[in-house]
């Protein structure tokens, strides 16, 4: 640790993936609500080609006006020493001596999709012996990945909706055969499925196909996030989510009181828009279920958090079928924290508010060991 009575945090947001703007905006709530007396907030951006650079102190992390927040490169370059015995960050400009920025005590990895969630920062600060918050490689990069997310479910006895996985060689070379293990979900029925990229989430790039003739456009749309495109039968059902964090003191998982996602508009489902922009979803915390079901579906979440060996926090997402079962959908290992997500309302309603919550993943961070858990 630090010798300065405070705890030395540093945000890191923006990053490579598509999801760059909503990494911003959960940066941009998450450091508003730090608390400044115990901990010393240093915000790192990540640009869309990479850069790690310190910010300039007037960015805008917010959505204002339909206009998504950016991380442009503008500020310091930075460079994380792969040093175990040294945490600090590097401020490297041209032509000027490196300087340091001292010692970080944890990092926050507030990235979403690849290059940040997926696992790839997770190995870089374990590589460096940093702390963070949040699931570490292995657990970042099967959530990540809903097709080896799905298998892992499936081997633990967890339920799973039909799918498709189509790889990149598996689209280019085996176009119709692919196409026709699709139609088996459903399609040729008639029955929606749902086309995503397999490792994104925002609801970035998903498209309902109703019929044969929208499919490969569809899949194209999800192949410009990700080459790897997962197809999954719809789902009659409700969407429910349930929060879950680390347990405190090796103690086990912890659910939230689950929400339902009440859709207004015209949406067909959760997109893109309607999480961010047109500001007509809501959510009914809890949802409207027996006491019984909303055990049911904490206790489905803390397993499914413990089956990907998670640490930190996850928000694991449902359908509730017209039978009473329950049918896993995905899992984010590092959710959205803007003041639309899910994450920090179904906690400030299971009595953990904002600030707490915060203050407990950055405490559970800090007090958790480096290298092989």
């Amino acid at each position: 640790m630090s010798q300065v009575s405070k705890i030395r945090v540093a945000v890191v947001f923006g990053g490579r993936s598509s999801e760059h703007a909503i990494s911003c905006v959960t940066a941009g709530a998450v450091m508003a609500a730090i608390d400044r007396d115990r901990y010393e907030v240093v915000p790192i951006g990540i640009a869309r080609d990479g850069r790690w650079v310190l910010p300039p102190a007037d960015l805008s992390l917010a959505i204002e006006g339909g206009r998504l927040p950016e991380v442009t490169g503008a500020g310091g370059v930075l460079a994380l020493p792969f040093d175990p015995g040294n945490r600090g960050l590097l401020v490297v400009e041209p032509g000027r001596v490196p300087e340091t920025l001292g010692d970080v005590d944890v990092v926050l990895p507030l990235l979403h999709g690849p290059y940040g969630e997926d696992g790839t920062i997770q190995g870089l600060l374990d590589l460096a012996g940093v702390r963070y918050v949040g699931a570490g490689v292995l657990a970042s990069a099967v959530g990540m990945d809903k097709g080896f997310m799905k298998l892992v479910w499936q081997a633990r006895g967890l339920p799973v909706g039909p799918y498709v996985l189509v790889g990149d060689r598996e689209w280019r070379r085996e176009r119709k055969r692919k196409i026709d293990e699709i139609k088996e979900l459903g399609l040729a029925d008639g029955r929606p499925v749902f086309v995503k990229p397999a490792r994104a989430g925002s609801s970035m790039g998903i498209t309902r196909v109703t019929d044969e003739a929208g499919l490969e456009a569809a899949v194209e749309a999800a192949r410009e996030h990700d080459p790897k495109v997962i197809v999954e039968a719809a789902v009659d059902g409700r969407e429910i989510e349930c929060g879950v964090l680390q347990g405190l003191d090796d103690g086990p998982a912890e659910a939230s009181l689950p929400a339902e996602v009440l859709m207004g508009g015209d949406h067909d489902f959760y997109d893109f828009e309607t999480k961010y922009l047109d500001g007509s979803t809501t959510m009914a915390i809890p949802p409207d279920l027996p006491p019984a079901a909303i055990e049911e579906v904490r206790r489905i979440a803390v397993q499914a958090f413990d089956a990907l060996d998670c640490e930190g926090l996850a928000r694991v997402d449902f359908f509730h079928t017209p039978d009473g079962g329950w049918i896993l959908n995905e899992i984010n290992t590092m959710p959205g924290f803007t003041p639309a997500s899910a994450f920090p309302q179904m906690w400030a309603a299971t009595g953990l508010e904002y600030p707490a919550l915060v203050d407990r993943l950055i405490q559970t961070a800090v007090h958790r060991s480096t290298g092989l858990r």
